[in-house]
C-alpha cells in the first residue's frame, strides 16, 4: 500500500491524497476511520472528503457504492490494484487534526487515510510532495527518500508536520532519543527545556523500568492564540499550545504538564490498553469503562511525575490537584453517574457539557481516585509499594505482551499488590457514585496534606447558590447548586437578573446580594421575556466554595514516612 500527499493549492486547504491498494477479491470494502485514539468519540472524518474517485491499474474508473458514512463497496473483479484519489479538507488545527496552509502540511493519518481489511497489516509507503525547503517532523522510518510504516496501525499512529519553520533539540535517556520539535512563532529556552524534560523522562522510565520504543518525538505546534491540547501516540505526541509569547513564560507550567501527561500515555493506553481496544477498531466505537485507568491514572501520574522528578515543587503540584478537586466538587454529575459509566459514554457526549448533573470527567474523577488508590497501596504495603509498582506490573505483564486489561484484571492486580479485598473500591467509587470526599481527606491526611475550603468570592455563588456571568449588558445564571436557596426558589439556568428588593441590577449583582445578605430578598428575573419573582429567605449556608490543599505544619513520623514514599519513584 502506498499513500502520496500533494498540496497543489494550500490556500484552499485541500490536501490531494492518492492511495494505491492491492486487491484480490471480486468485491472490496474500503473504509475511512470513524474516530481517532485519544478522543473517544466519533470523528466522522469522511465528511471532509471531496473529489472522490477510484481507478484500476489501467487508469479506468472502478464502480463502487457507498454503504454507510465511512464505507465504500468497490467492485474489484479482475483488478489487482486500485488507486483511490480524493481531496481532504484540512482547516482545523489542534493536536488531533490535519491542517494545511501556505506555511505547513500537518497530518494525522488517522483523519485522512483509507484502509481495507485485506492490506491492514501490510507495509505502507508514504511520499510527500512538499517544498524542498521544508523539514519533516515525524516518527516514521525513512527508506530511499520515502517514509515507511510496518502496517496501518503504525501509520495512523504517526502524525507528521512539514514546515519551513521547524526547530528541534534532543536528549537521550536509557538509550532512547527524545526529540522536541517546535513549529510556529516561538523562542525556545532550550537549556531549561532539556533539563526539565529530561528530569521527568528519567522518573517515568524508572517507574516503568524501560521505555517501549527506541525514539520519541514531541511535535509541538505553538500558536499565536490561546490553546491547550495534547494527543498521545506510541512514538510521539502532538501538542498545541499558545499564545506564543506565553509558552516559555506564564504557560511554561502548562507545557510541562501536557508533555509529562502525554509521555506517560506511551505506557498507559498505548501499551496498557483496555481489552476492548486491543486492537483498535477504527470502523466504529470502541466502548470501555476503563477511562479511569487510561485518562485518570495518566492525569494523576503526569503531574505527580513532575513533582517526583523535582521539576515541580510541592506548591506547584498541589495547585494542580486543587484544580481537580475544584472540578470534582463543582460537578454535581458525581451524585448521579459513575466514572466508569461516564467512560463508556464518552462516545455519546464525553467532550461537551451535555445535560446538567448527568456525568463526570474521566480525567478528574480518575485522577482523584488514582491518588486514593496510590495511598491505599502505600498504607497496605507499609510504604514499600505504590501506584508506580501497580502500573509497572500492568505494563510488563499486559501492555508489553500485547494483552488488553479488563476490569477483572485491574481488580486482580490491585488486590494482589495490596493483599486486601478491594471490591468495595471498585463497586462504590469507580463503578458507583458514593461520595468519596471523606476518603480523599483521609488519604491526604496520611501524607500530611490538609484539605481546605472557603466560600468563593461571588456572593451569589457562595450564599445564594448560583454562578452568574455577564453576557453583553445582562447578568445571567450560569449554574445552580442543587437544593440551594435559588434552586428551591425555582431559579433556572439562563435567567437574567433584573432587580433585588426593588433595586435594579446592573453588573453589580454580587454587591447587592452582599448588601441584603441578612435580609429576606425578592429577586426579579427575565425568563424568556417573562418577568418572574423569586422569594429568597435568609440563610447562612455556604454553597459554592473554593477548595485548596496545603502541607500541614507539623507531621507525625508516620505521615513523614508515607509522604517520602509517596513522592519517591
Amino acid at each position: 500500500m502506498k499513500f502520496t500527499f500533494d498540496i497543489e493549492s494550500p490556500h484552499k486547504q485541500y490536501i490531494q491524497i492518492t492511495a494505491e491498494i492491492e486487491v484480490s477479491k471480486a468485491e472490496t470494502e474500503l473504509f475511512f476511520p470513524a474516530w481517532r485514539p485519544g478522543r473517544y468519540e466519533l470523528g466522522d472524518f469522511a465528511k471532509n472528503v471531496n473529489h472522490f474517485q477510484i481507478l484500476d491499474e489501467k487508469g479506468e474508473k472502478v464502480e463502487y457504492q457507498k454503504s454507510n458514512k465511512n464505507t465504500w463497496i468497490v467492485q474489484t473483479s479482475n483488478v489487482q490494484t486500485i488507486t483511490v484519489k480524493y481531496s481532504y479538507y484540512a482547516k482545523d488545527l489542534n493536536a488531533g487534526s490535519t491542517f494545511l496552509d501556505a506555511s505547513q502540511l500537518y497530518v494525522n493519518p488517522v483523519n485522512c487515510c483509507v484502509f481495507t481489511d485485506e492490506i491492514y497489516n501490510d507495509p505502507i509507503q508514504v511520499e510527500l510532495n512538499i517544498p524542498d525547503a521544508w523539514d519533516v517532523a515525524h516518527s516514521l522510518k525513512v527508506d530511499n527518500n520515502s517514509f515507511t510504516a510496518a502496517n496501518y496501525d503504525e501509520l495512523v499512529d504517526s502524525p507528521f508536520i512539514c514546515s519551513g519553520n521547524l526547530q528541534k533539540t534532543s536528549y537521550t535517556v536509557e538509550g532512547t532519543t527524545f526529540y522536541i520539535w517546535f513549529n510556529g512563532i516561538v523562542k525556545p529556552d532550550w537549556k531549561r527545556l532539556e533539563n526539565d524534560f529530561k528530569a521527568f523522562t528519567i522518573s517515568q522510565i524508572k517507574a516503568f523500568s524501560k521505555f517501549p520504543t527506541d525514539e520519541y518525538h514531541y511535535l509541538i505546534q505553538v500558536l499565536p492564540y490561546a490553546t491547550y491540547h495534547g494527543v498521545e501516540h506510541s512514538k510521539s505526541t502532538v501538542i498545541t499550545l499558545g499564545p506564543s509569547y506565553a509558552v516559555f513564560e506564564e504557560f511554561y507550567k502548562e507545557l510541562l504538564g501536557v508533555s509529562s501527561h502525554e509521555l506517560y500515555h506511551t505506557w498507559n493506553v498505548k501499551s496498557i490498553r483496555p481489552v476492548e481496544m486491543m486492537p483498535y477498531n477504527f470502523k466504529e466505537e470502541n466502548y470501555t469503562e476503563l477511562g479511569y485507568i487510561a485518562e485518570g491514572v495518566t492525569t494523576y501520574m503526569g503531574d505527580l511525575m513532575l513533582y517526583k522528578s523535582g521539576v515541580f515543587n510541592l506548591k506547584q503540584y498541589l495547585q494542580e490537584m486543587d484544580k481537580q478537586i475544584q472540578k470534582h466538587m463543582d460537578n454535581f454529575g458525581r451524585l448521579n453517574y459513575s466514572v466508569a459509566d461516564s467512560s463508556f459514554d464518552t462516545w455519546l457526549d464525553g467532550y461537551v457539557p451535555g445535560a446538567p448533573e448527568r456525568k463526570v470527567s474521566i480525567y478528574t474523577e480518575g485522577c482523584l481516585l488514582a491518588f486514593i488508590l496510590d495511598v491505599h497501596i502505600l498504607k497496605h504495603t507499609n510504604n514499600e509499594k505504590c501506584l508506580d509498582d501497580l502500573m509497572r506490573e500492568l505494563y510488563l505483564n499486559y501492555g508489553d505482551k500485547g494483552i488488553g486489561v479488563s476490569k477483572a484484571d485491574y481488580l486482580k492486580e490491585v488486590e494482589r499488590i495490596t493483599n486486601q479485598t478491594m471490591q468495595w473500591f471498585f463497586d462504590d467509587y469507580l463503578h458507583g457514585t458514593k461520595a468519596y470526599t471523606p476518603l480523599l481527606i483521609e488519604c491526604l491526611n496520611e501524607i500530611g496534606i490538609k484539605y481546605n475550603s472557603t466560600p468563593v468570592k461571588s456572593e451569589f455563588a457562595a450564599y445564594l447558590g448560583a454562578k452568574i456571568v455577564e453576557v453583553n449588558e445582562a447578568t445571567k445564571i450560569a449554574a445552580l447548586f442543587p437544593n440551594s436557596i435559588l434552586d428551591q426558589a425555582g431559579a433556572m439556568v439562563g435567567d437574567e437578573l433584573l432587580a433585588m428588593n426593588g433595586v435594579s441590577i446592573q453588573k453589580n449583582a454580587d454587591r447587592w446580594a452582599r448588601y441584603f445578605k441578612n435580609e429576606e430578598k425578592v429577586l426579579i428575573v427575565n425568563r424568556g421575556g417573562k418577568l418572574i419573582q423569586l422569594e429568597l429567605p435568609k440563610s447562612d449556608e455556604v454553597y459554592y466554595q473554593r477548595y485548596y490543599l496545603s502541607q500541614m505544619k507539623e507531621l507525625s513520623q508516620a505521615q513523614k514516612a508515607t509522604f517520602e514514599a509517596w513522592k519517591t519513584v
